[in-house]
């Protein structure tokens, strides 16, 4: 009897975990923008993403891997570190990184080398990518706009993968949609954010 009754358990603490492996997995890599800053649980980047999925009935899960002032070379930094942590390969990351690098004013050579490097790590893992990316704010002026706001979409081309031009496409110029910094989305902006972002999403998660 014992033996059936450890049986059973062992069963049912496998259940949630083979269900898990069954969903699709979805990797938000980036900074505060992904990670759901001064947000109520649920109401993130992620959380609503997945819930958006799960509406269109697409079994995924969305784990959240952003870290809140990252430039892309602490992600670069962090990120064996995070593929290395998960215990399923991703199906897909979304690489939202390069705001903060912006908002510094650092070099955008910099920024497209890392950007560059964890692509390159992703194709190597065969891990499909979707580039989101980031144009520079006016203050910073035209010439920084220059050389910041087109590395995306050469790093796209390059490596081949799907850009979603700028993540904050659609709340950046509206401040019902902003915590009240003119930069982080509510839950509202965030909302947005994820209509717009999920036909893509779904499109790369059904192909091959």
């Amino acid at each position: 009897m014992t033996i059936l009754r450890t049986a059973l358990l062992a069963l049912l603490l496998a259940l949630p975990a083979a269900a898990q492996a069954a969903d699709k997995l979805v990797l938000a890599f980036g900074d505060s923008l992904t990670a759901g800053y001064r947000l109520p649980p649920g109401q993130g980047f992620a959380p609503q993403l997945e819930a958006a999925l799960r509406r269109q009935g697409i079994a995924a899960r969305v784990h959240n891997a952003g870290v809140s002032g990252d430039t892309t070379a602490m992600g670069r930094a962090r990120l064996g570190w995070v593929l290395g942590a998960l215990r399923v390969k991703p199906d897909l990351v979304i690489l939202e990184l390069g705001a903060n690098d912006m908002l510094r004013g650092l070099d955008p050579g910099g920024a497209e080398v890392n950007l560059d490097r964890m692509i390159g790590e992703f194709k190597r893992r065969r891990i499909k990518v979707l580039l989101a990316g980031m144009i520079a704010a006016p203050n910073l002026g035209a010439d920084y706009a220059r050389r910041f706001d087109p590395i995306y979409r050469r790093l796209a081309d390059k490596h081949k993968v799907a850009l979603y031009p700028f993540f904050l496409a659609g709340v950046v110029s509206d401040p019902a949609l902003h915590i009240g910094d003119a930069i982080h989305p509510n839950a509202n902006g965030v909302a947005v954010i994820v209509r717009r972002m999920t036909p893509a999403v779904s499109r790369l998660l059904a192909a091959p």
